[in-house]
């Protein structure tokens, strides 16, 4: 018996024209179907330094994200990460993460359906961001490697500051959100139109 993988869909399909017309300052492209696995590990444990091991990485302190790897760590509470990798299957990843951890106490869990990634760039993202985010993005506050879970334009979002000054961002909204984030976005960016700021 053939069993078929669901074939997924990005919540944001129809929006990668109004997306790709913003203003040249600010430029946001959709990350659709990224692998996103819930991590919940007490921090230092064996466990959590075998999943470390696994991975290759270090899992993030408060704030922050770990970025450099395939996949990325992004803490998102004091026991709790996101793990995101490139679209694929998640029951591999899975798999070596289950056996890295073994008998020790932490969870991994399956929550890829539940958000979407939408990477911004461009020197006017910040001064975009600001209008409807109350986190200061100032690099001496927010520097590259933050993660903060806020509310941007009242949806709740999970910010990642990949450059400099938040020149780069990525944006992980639940997907029940996404359409009105994009609105929001293309809304926000009508003043930029005619010039780059």
């Amino acid at each position: 018996m053939t069993v078929e993988t669901p074939t997924r869909f990005s919540p944001l399909a129809a929006w990668q024209d109004p997306l790709a017309q913003l203003p040249t300052g600010v430029q946001v492209r959709e990350l659709p179907c990224l692998t996103q696995l819930t991590l919940r590990v007490e921090p230092g444990s064996t466990a959590a330094k075998a999943v470390e091991a696994a991975l290759d990485i270090t899992l993030p302190g408060p704030v922050s994200a770990e970025m450099s790897g395939d996949v990325k760590a992004l803490w998102m509470g004091p026991d709790e990460c996101l793990l995101v990798a490139p679209d694929g299957p998640a029951d591999d990843l899975i798999g070596r993460l289950r056996a890295a951890i073994g008998d020790e106490f932490a969870t991994v869990t399956d929550v890829s359906a539940q958000r979407t990634t939408l990477a911004l760039s461009g020197h006017l993202v910040r001064t975009v961001l600001a209008q409807g985010c109350a986190v200061d993005l100032d690099p001496r506050v927010t520097p590259v490697g933050s993660c903060l879970n806020t509310l941007l334009a009242q949806a709740p979002v999970t910010l990642v500051v990949r450059g400099e000054a938040a020149s780069s961002v990525w944006l992980l909204v639940r997907s029940s959100f996404a359409s009105y984030l994009a609105t929001w976005l293309v809304d926000a960016c009508t003043e930029y139109r005619d010039g780059d700021g």
